[in-house]
């Protein structure tokens, strides 16, 4: 591919170094024959790509953003010129990589990265009108060999926020894109803070910008924690409250999400401590329920423990999801804190007399990778004997009763088989023999009189009329 020529403007490219078809913009790394600085030449060309104007106003919007941002984080604006392709922006150039690239993010180098984007928000949210940078993706941030980071790519840029036109064109990048601006309603501080959020999840997770949205539920909610190692649960809940479907949920500008990331520390992990190594029951009461309590604890400084039980599956339970059993239960079921008072209950109702049942719990907990194993053992008393009596008298009188129930029931069926045939014969025989009597009577009628006839049969309706049809001929 010809590079073009722009030293009449004062410039020598050197290499492309990408090229965005459908926006019509080229970049070029150049140096300035002047003070043989390294720049960036952002070039938007009118005929030589699929440009539009949507793009060029895109493009000019870029530049009268850069022209008044002045900050470490954003490359410096440096000129702007005309060519007879098109409009060219000159910034300067930063020896970076983007955060896509592929690299090792421990939650510390993370947690840097977070930190320096927020203060570039900061700066943005101070101007007036704030800047909303509506484009914010690992492929936008930049972060060099001694951890700076910095902002590019204003052209979706917004001076203020407030409310869309509805007739606008939706920009920005799916999966990055607050729902507010999905939607084309009013963006706010907390909207970039909803592109950075996602960006550190792909950091975290490993997914990549493309699969992020796989992530995303009906509801907009981002579900990642399935995919990471067990991490400080302030840490987590952090960078949730960051991708906050509502913007009112999220944190109101970066500042104040500064404020709450600061004191976290990402790289301690909590320690699971347990007053109990097993749960057991024993000489139970038949039909009670019983109650234990579990003590959890944690005692590492500036971390949070987190968790939730589980009773593994077993082949003489009814079926049960992780968060429901029909006999055992957890107050609290899921937990943050480190402190923790949990109860634990079993409805022996559920259970026979006289048995001994052991079940396995899980406690999933974020102080290490794999979940804590526990043993709950219950053993049941026998029934009194006069309960047993009592329960053997009544089981004889349930036996009797049903015997004689299926007993009534099959003598219903017999007779039903019995009686049955001979009612279908009877109507059968009537049905045979009433045709011709009737039809016989008829006849008789001819000779007799209709009137002798009509009142021995009620049948006045068959009265004799010569001068009617009604009588059937011989």
């Amino acid at each position: 591919m010809t590079l073009p020529d722009l030293t009449s403007h004062g410039y020598q490219i050197e290499r492309e170094l990408g090229c965005n078809h459908l926006g019509g913009r080229v970049t070029y790394l150049a140096q300035n024959q002047t003070t043989q600085q390294a720049v960036v030449i952002k070039q938007f060309q009118f005929a030589r790509l699929d440009s539009n104007w949507d793009a060029y106003r895109e493009f000019e919007q870029e530049i009268h953003t850069l022209q008044r941002l002045s900050h470490a984080g954003i490359p410096r604006y440096l000129d702007t010129f005309e060519t007879s392709d098109g409009l060219c922006l000159v910034q300067e150039f930063i020896q970076a990589q983007s955060l896509s690239s592929d690299s090792t993010w421990t939650p510390q180098k993370i947690k840097n990265v977070a930190l320096r984007a927020l203060a570039i928000l900061v700066y943005l949210q101070k101007q007036s009108p704030v800047v909303i940078h509506r484009d914010i993706k690992p492929e936008n941030i930049l972060l060099d060999a001694q951890g700076k980071v910095y902002l590019v790519d204003f052209g979706f840029a917004r001076m203020g926020g407030g409310e869309v036109a509805a007739s606008s064109v939706v920009k920005g990048t799916m999966g990055f894109m607050p729902p507010e601006q999905l939607f084309n309603r009013e963006l706010t501080t907390a909207s970039d803070l909803y592109g950075l959020g996602v960006t550190l999840i792909c950091l975290l997770t490993g997914i990549k910008s493309g699969e992020i949205g796989n992530l995303i539920d009906a509801d907009y909610r981002l579900h990642f924690r399935h995919l990471v190692p067990p991490q400080e649960i302030g840490w987590l809940n952090w960078l949730e409250k960051m991708v906050e479907a509502n913007p009112k949920d999220r944190y109101r500008n970066a500042k104040e999400a500064i404020l709450a990331l600061k004191p976290l520390n990402v790289t301690r992990l909590p320690k699971l401590r347990l007053s109990h190594a097993g749960i057991e029951f024993s000489d139970c009461k038949y039909g009670k329920i019983l109650t234990q309590n579990l003590m959890i604890s944690n005692p590492i400084p500036e971390t949070m423990l987190a968790g939730r039980w589980e009773v593994v599956p077993h082949i003489s339970d009814s079926p049960h999801t992780p968060y429901r059993h029909s006999w055992i239960h957890f107050q609290p079921h899921k937990f943050e804190g480190n402190e923790v008072e949990c109860e634990v209950r079993v409805d022996t109702r559920f259970l026979s007399a006289d048995r001994t049942y052991i079940r396995k719990i899980l406690l999933h907990h974020n102080a290490a990778r794999e979940p804590q194993e526990l043993t709950l053992q219950v053993t049941t008393q026998k029934l009194p004997d006069f309960l047993i009596r009592s329960s053997q008298g009544s089981r004889l009188l349930k036996y009797t009763i049903a015997s004689f129930l299926h007993f009534t029931i099959f003598l219903i069926l017999s007779l039903g088989l019995i009686i049955a045939p001979i009612l279908f014969g009877c109507a059968i025989f009537f049905w045979i023999l009433a045709g011709p009597l009737l039809i016989g009577a008829l006849r008789i009628d001819d000779f007799i009189g209709t009137k002798w006839i009509g009142s021995v049969l009620n049948l006045n309706w068959l009265k004799y009329s010569r001068k009617k049809s009604y009588r059937i001929e011989s």
